[in-house]
């Protein structure tokens, strides 16, 4: 693309000084305009807005910080969809560089959103703007307002722009690889982050629709797919954990497994059983559907295991994100740090304390369902779900 119709911006709320003049000085020299800001207002949105008012340019393409591009054609490719006046933006497939098997599995983690999820929206025009990765028609964010000042700014960008009645492209081919997510506790602050802003999103849609009683310009299929994103992760987590405690419900029910007739099955006296296979299918398809999935489409097992332990070791931490978010809480999460690089097992514990709660009732649930009540296949049942959510913990130690 002719480098003399493109113009770069850099945008830096970075607090320190030092690291501010240094940026500054590398713009300067590369011909880069160099926008810093003191304050953190709007989180990514903000600075976002800052630039637009400094910027003239009709298309914007957006980059995160830790992300380099590896096809030369972004532009020669995706310019020419703007033809078509109704189309706000265009994204494309987001995926991080290759690096140990802990970010290769969380890269075909995050990679799920944009084979299947992304792709099937599309059909309906209604693509999610990624954040980055992506390009916008400065027209139509102006005519919305800029970027609304959330957590998470492209999803509730997508929804204005959807509600305007403008369309979005989704091209699943990538173009630029992000830095892999190596820590454990780096996928934990992302994972609070989308869940935050998702329970912030799915506040906002509720309200809007209460109000109008449809929302503008939103099809039903579109309304349908703006809820199940604001669920989105949260519902899984949810559901993980619903199943756990209905899993020592069962346990406690006093009601043995047994052969029942097809009538007894269905008999709601026996719904206690009902609810024991049900419990099995699910946490078997909770098993199964990452690893055949991950193997069918990303030729790997292994890392299909490592999204099923991810869930799981995950689940509490994006509970407690969509909690913070209805009280409105805080945004951010915090973690204690080893002032040295060193596996810290104090630190590890400290941070996972919620998730070692959660584990140690249910082993000391199943240690009396072995022992006090003779139940050996409930008992380890619950030891078993402890075991998952106790691997969080592990994951920190390991990972960092």
């Amino acid at each position: 693309y002719p480098k003399d119709k493109v113009k770069y911006y850099m945008l830096d709320d970075s607090s320190d000084k030092e690291i501010a003049s240094k940026l500054s000085r590398v713009c300067k020299k590369m011909g880069i305009t160099y926008v810093h800001r003191d304050t953190r207002r709007g989180y990514k949105a903000g600075a976002l807005n800052d630039m637009l008012k400094v910027s003239k340019e009709e298309y914007i393409a957006i980059f995160d910080a830790d992300e380099y591009l590896t096809n030369e054609n972004f532009l020669m490719d995706l310019l020419p969809y703007f033809q078509d006046e109704a189309v706000s933006y265009v994204q494309t497939e987001k995926r991080s560089a290759k690096g140990t098997f802990f970010s290769d599995s969380v890269d075909l983690f995050n990679a799920f959103f944009f084979k299947f999820i992304q792709t099937a929206r599309a059909l309906n025009n209604t693509a999610i703007f990624a954040g980055s990765c992506g390009i916008i028609r400065r027209s139509a964010l102006d005519k919305i307002g800029g970027f609304p000042e959330y957590v998470i700014e492209d999803t509730f960008f997508s929804f204005e722009s959807d509600e305007s009645s403008f369309k979005s492209l989704y091209i699943p081919k990538v173009y630029a690889l992000g830095r892999p997510i190596s820590t454990f506790s780096a996928l934990a602050k992302q994972q609070w982050r989308y869940n935050y802003g998702d329970t912030q999103f799915l506040g906002y849609f509720i309200k809007k629709f209460k109000k109008k009683r449809r929302v503008k310009n939103i099809t039903m299929l579109s309304s349908v797919d703006y809820i199940a994103h604001g669920f989105g992760l949260n519902y899984l987590s949810l559901i993980l954990i619903i199943f756990t405690f209905v899993s020592v419900l069962i346990v406690f029910s006093a009601f043995p497994l047994r052969y029942l007739t097809l009538s007894q099955f269905f008999n709601i006296k026996n719904i206690t059983f009902d609810l024991q296979i049900f419990g099995i299918i699910a946490f078997t398809l909770s098993l199964f559907i990452p690893v055949v999935i991950t193997k069918i489409y990303f030729k790997s097992v292994s890392k299909g295991m490592m999204i099923f332990i991810l869930n799981f070791a995950l689940a509490v931490v994006r509970t407690r994100a969509a909690i913070a978010a209805i009280l409105n809480r805080d945004p951010k999460l915090q973690w204690q740090k080893s002032r040295t690089n060193n596996r810290n097992l104090a630190i590890s514990l400290y941070n996972t304390r919620f998730e070692i709660m959660l584990s140690s009732l249910l082993f000391v649930l199943g240690y009396v369902s072995i022992f006090i009540n003779s139940n050996i296949s409930g008992g380890l049942w619950l030891m078993w779900y402890g075991a998952l959510y106790a691997i969080a913990t592990v994951l920190f130690y390991k990972y960092g």
